[in-house]
């Protein structure tokens, strides 16, 4: 029997190693941006089910423990982001940055929950169009900034209906710390972009937020011949679907997209590079997703401990990296440790599927991302 009180100084210590990251991570950003990210540098320790857990309350427990309260929480940072932007909308203001940071953290502690509301209307998209491959994000942003009437950024439901390259957390990141787009157009209009972007990640995370409470949770524990899920097993189903698609947005676009090949090493791709939000990224997913790993795994206590194990290896070779935008990918020795990470996470990846899919009766199953 694993011991309890063995995985809660494992999961302390992960904490921790995360506070320690961010502070690296701010140490590498100009001094007024550090100061954003020193007023945000501590991270919710994530609710963990108990090990008396049972699989009957397991789907109870996610939902009330894990989605609920990570749409809710991105959904008040995105209003207090909006509400920041309308008085501060100078890229190199510490209350915008540290609004951006809020909100961008809670979104990507949920990023890996695409299904239902956040899938409705291409919300998750109009919220993070990564990976941007044909860079897309920068001209239409150039555009905006240039020629976009005033009046089209001032009315949300008329901004909704723009590209998806010119909205959500990665074009406010362009306009946050890419000096290039900072330099085109003029300050207002540079500053009613930002209102534009930020009041309309306001408007879509409050749109999934009461979706999940009106509706979705609802339908998450209420299986049945009326319902968009039959049976417990699809709800699992869906469930499993979310954690193997995480793991593979780790493995194959944080960090393979960077990665690239030995000799065509690709930093430029890392995600949030701009901001140097890169290994967070990864930290921020990692310790996410355990929970639900965690809480599909209940009533096989030794399978709970061998996950725990995995995300503790994982995440403590993360927390070591030292390299915020993953610019390491270049330089072949510090390549050696991010490749490591990369077959830690592989081979959770693989826990993952050979015991916890088998445990559970399911299958990884087509997701969001295929064919992209």
């Amino acid at each position: 029997m694993p011991n309890p009180l063995s995985l809660s100084r494992t999961r302390l210590s992960r904490v921790a190693a995360l506070t320690v990251a961010t502070a690296m991570i701010c140490g590498t950003l100009p001094p007024q941006s550090a100061l954003a990210q020193t007023e945000t540098t501590a991270v919710s320790t994530p609710n963990t089910p108990p090990q008396t857990l049972a699989p009957a309350h397991q789907l109870d427990w996610i939902l009330t423990h894990h989605i609920l309260p990570g749409f809710d929480r991105l959904a008040q940072t995105s209003a207090s982001l909006a509400e920041v932007a309308a008085s501060h909308c100078t890229p190199d203001d510490p209350a915008l940055r540290a609004a951006f940071t809020h909100a961008f953290d809670a979104w990507v502690t949920v990023s890996h929950l695409r299904f239902g509301p956040t899938e409705t209307d291409n919300r998750a998209f109009a919220l993070a169009f990564w990976p941007d491959s044909r860079n897309k994000i920068p001209g239409t942003l150039r555009r905006a900034v240039t020629e976009t009437p005033r009046e089209e950024l001032a009315t949300p439901e008329v901004f909704a209906s723009q590209s998806v390259a010119l909205r959500g957390f990665y074009a406010l990141e362009y306009l946050l710390f890419d000096a290039a787009i900072q330099s085109e157009g003029n300050a207002d209009q540079r500053c009613a972009l930002v209102a534009a972007i930020t009041t309309d990640i306001a408007h879509t995370t409050a749109a999934i937020r009461d979706d999940w409470h009106n509706s979705y949770a609802v339908t998450l524990v209420s299986p049945g011949p009326d319902n968009r899920y039959q049976s417990e097993a699809e709800i699992r189903q869906e469930l499993f679907k979310t954690l193997t698609t995480g793991f593979q947005v780790l493995v194959d676009m944080r960090l393979g997209r960077p990665l690239g090949q030995f000799d065509a090493p690709r930093p430029n791709r890392a995600e949030a590079r701009r901001s140097a939000r890169s290994q967070r990224h990864i930290m921020l997913n990692l310790t996410a997703m355990e929970p639900l790993a965690l809480a599909l795994a209940a009533g096989d206590p030794a399978l709970m401990q061998e996950i725990d194990a995995g995300f503790a290896k994982a995440l403590k070779r993360a927390s070591a990296l030292d390299d915020p935008s993953l610019a390491g990918v270049a330089d072949p020795a510090r390549r050696f440790r991010i490749e490591a990470l990369q077959q830690d996470i592989n081979d959770l990846r693989s826990l993952i599927t050979t015991r916890l899919g088998p445990k559970l009766g399911v299958t990884a199953g087509f997701n969001s991302l295929d064919g992209d």
